[in-house]
Formats: C-alpha cells, structure tokens, sequence
C-alpha cells in the first residue's frame, strides 16, 4: 500500500486470491456520491474451501448467499448477479475505507493497495498516525517547560488511582477477560477506573464481523470487576475475589465501539459482611452508554 499527496482522497486498488484467480481492478475518487453508487453495494466474499474454519471461529454468523459470495473453484455462487463487474475489488475498497477511518481525519491522498486485507489496512494507518503524530512530540520534545503558575491542562492521578500492575495483584482476572486497565480514583464508596476499546479485543471477531461493537454484558461485567476492587480495597483483604451474584436494572444506551474508552463509575449502595451492592455507569465522551445495580460477595481464592 502506498500513498502519494492528493487534492482529494482516491483509491487505486488491485483484488487477487492467492493462485491469481479473479484478479480485479478499480480506481475512483472517494466522495460521498461515488461511494454510494460505486462502492457501497459491494458485498464481502470468501473462497469455499474457506468456510469451514469461518464457521468453527464464530466469523460468519450472520453471512448467507443473501449478503455475501462464495468462490467454488471457477464458480460464483449467490443468489443474484453481481451487482458490479468488479464487486470483489471494490470490496477490498470498502475494507480500506473502514479500515483508515480509524485514523479520525479525512485523507488528502492517492492511495494505491495491492491484493490488501484488514491486518495490512490496520497497520497502515497505524503507520499514518505515527506520521501525523511527530509534529506533535517534535514540539514537546523541545517545548520550554510550563510556568510554574500555569494551571495543569489534566488532573493528577488523585489519592487511590491504581496502575494495571497493582489491578493484577488485586483481581484474579486475566486477559482477555480483565476489563479494568486503570483506575484514576478511589474516594470512600466511590471508584472510578477506565477501560480502552481496542480493536484488537477477541469478542470483536464475532460481534459483529465488519459492525464491532463492545458486548453489553462485557460492560456489566466490568461493573462488576470494579465494584469489587473498591470492595476489597475497603476491607484490605488478600487472596479474595468479588463474585458476581445478581444484576438489576441494566440499561444498554448506546454502542461502544473501537477506539472508545470506558469510563466505569461504580458507588458501593450496601455492604453487609462479605455481601456487597453497587451502583454502575459506563461513559464514553461523557455520556452514559450502560448501567446496572449490581450484587457480588467476596469469598477466598
């Protein structure tokens, strides 16, 4: 892939499988027109040999000869005609356009891919966020410090934020099935920690294959997962772990998708021995995305 300066934002690209079959190619320039009448009715397509392990890895669960296209050897198989001369290639364009959106700012480029894929466009625009990103460390780098009256542009990390090392010394939870990457802070009953949506999450694979959204109930379980910390921490216990007993109330607002980050709000309500309740919100940008009530105990490890 590479990508030479532009007016506007084009793509030139080349679609092969791996034995050369079905080679396509197309170039258009991208605005919103050309997307809708040349791009966006491009379904996605895998070889037959392919489906079996899709299938076994959750990859295609909502995929049918409706919505997709099947190679068999020199065949094609759906229940339509294609609906372009090119569709696979033009495919492979719509993945690009997904794919480098993750950047957050539109592209004034000639773009030119050979034969691309998801893992190829992702570490793409990887390589353009680092670009676009040197001014930017260049000028702290070499930045006089601040004046020592000038206000901080962020918070300090308060009294009881937590690194991800102390959070593993805490929670018997482990990847991918720990949803706690910090917290920023503890204040009597009330913790405030986040969690960073990457890509790169596992679920991601099956929910939903090109539509990744964040499973509502991987956010109540990362309520759950603070309520505990603040929890233990109250108690200064050792060796326990918060298990989930009961949810109520839960409340699923808005998607959470890649490149969100989860900031989860949890108030202890109750505490009665080694029986906890709590109160839980989740935000992105600031507004609510989920809630629930939750109930846990601590028991030993």
């Amino acid at each position: 892939m590479t990508l030479f300066p532009d007016a506007a934002f084009k793509i030139t690209c080349t679609s092969a499988d791996k034995k050369g079959r079905f080679t396509q190619f197309y170039s258009t320039e991208i605005n919103p027109q050309t997307w809708e009448t040349e791009l966006s009715h491009a379904r996605t397509f895998c070889l037959y040999e392919e489906i079996e392990y899709l299938i076994k890895n959750g990859l295609i669960k909502g995929g049918s000869l409706e919505n997709a296209i099947v190679i068999r050897d020199d065949a094609v198989l759906t229940t339509e005609p294609l609906r372009y001369p090119e569709e696979f290639v033009r495919h492979k364009m719509l993945d690009i356009l997904g794919d480098l959106s993750l950047i957050g700012r539109p592209i004034h480029g000639h773009l030119i891919a050979v034969k691309p894929s998801h893992e190829a466009n992702c570490g793409f625009a990887r390589l353009i966020a680092a670009q676009m990103n040197k001014p930017l460390r260049a000028a702290q780098t070499f930045a006089p410090p601040p004046s020592a009256v000038a206000a901080p542009e962020a918070p300090l990390p308060e009294t009881g934020a937590m690194t991800i090392e102390q959070i593993l010394k805490m929670l018997p939870h482990r990847p991918p099935f720990l949803l706690v990457d910090r917290v920023l802070k503890i204040e009597g009953n009330k913790i405030v920690a986040i969690k960073n949506v990457t890509m790169n999450e596992p679920f991601f694979q099956g929910h939903f294959p090109g539509h990744p959204i964040m499973p509502g109930v991987l956010q109540l379980e990362a309520i759950a997962q603070v309520a505990g910390i603040v929890l233990i921490k109250q108690g200064e216990v050792v060796n326990q772990v918060a298990y989930f007993m009961s949810a109520e109330d839960v409340k699923w607002r808005k998607p959470v998708v890649p490149g969100d980050v989860l900031v989860i709000e949890v108030e202890l309500t109750r505490v009665r021995g080694k029986i906890g309740k709590a109160s839980g919100v989740c935000k992105v940008a600031g507004e609510i995305v989920s809630e629930a009530e939750v109930t846990f105990m601590i028991r030993d490890l």
